[in-house]
């Protein structure tokens, strides 16, 4: 009887993750840079701004930080001593080929390797009116840029495709 509660107290249950790479990375602070990405209040952003104030006699130098949430587009503000990490995200980014505009707002994108995607919005603003003018109005073929970052993304920029 003994045997069996230990066992029952030995057993694990491991929670599945997803086998991919981790959606961020740690930095030291200080070697943070302009353009560059950081995670700000769990938002992948950009850095357009940086400043690095030295304080007094023991106090450790702080970095002052702005970005832009590259999703959102708002900006945000972070203080954080040069010494310590931040998490920065891993962006990626990559071209696709539109195919079509469904009427409830997704792009229909194919890769360099032939596979399709369909889970990506149109998204507001001047891209939109891009992908309208090039891809509807003009037909021409277009490709479209995706960022990827934190489990997010969305399509940044279009440009004409190359002839072949």
């Amino acid at each position: 009887m003994a045997d069996q509660d230990n066992d029952a107290q030995h057993e694990h249950t491991f929670d599945s993750a997803d086998a991919g790479a981790s959606t961020t990375y740690p930095m030291q602070c200080s070697s943070l840079r302009k353009n560059g990405h950081v995670v700000i209040k769990n938002r992948p952003c950009k850095i357009v701004e940086m400043s690095t104030s030295k304080t007094g006699k023991h106090g450790h130098a702080k970095v002052h930080l702005v970005a832009i949430d590259i999703f959102t587009g708002k900006k945000l503000e972070e203080l954080c001593p040069s010494t310590h990490n931040m998490d920065v995200p891993n962006v990626s980014r990559r071209e696709f080929q539109l195919l079509d505009v469904t009427d409830d707002g997704f792009l229909s994108l194919m890769s360099d390797n032939g596979d399709t995607k369909d889970d990506c919005k149109v998204p507001e603003g001047e891209v939109a009116e891009k992908i309208n003018k090039m891809f509807t109005d003009e037909g021409k073929d277009v490709n479209v840029i995706v960022l990827t970052a934190m489990g997010e993304e969305t399509c940044i920029d279009v440009k004409e495709a190359p002839q072949k």
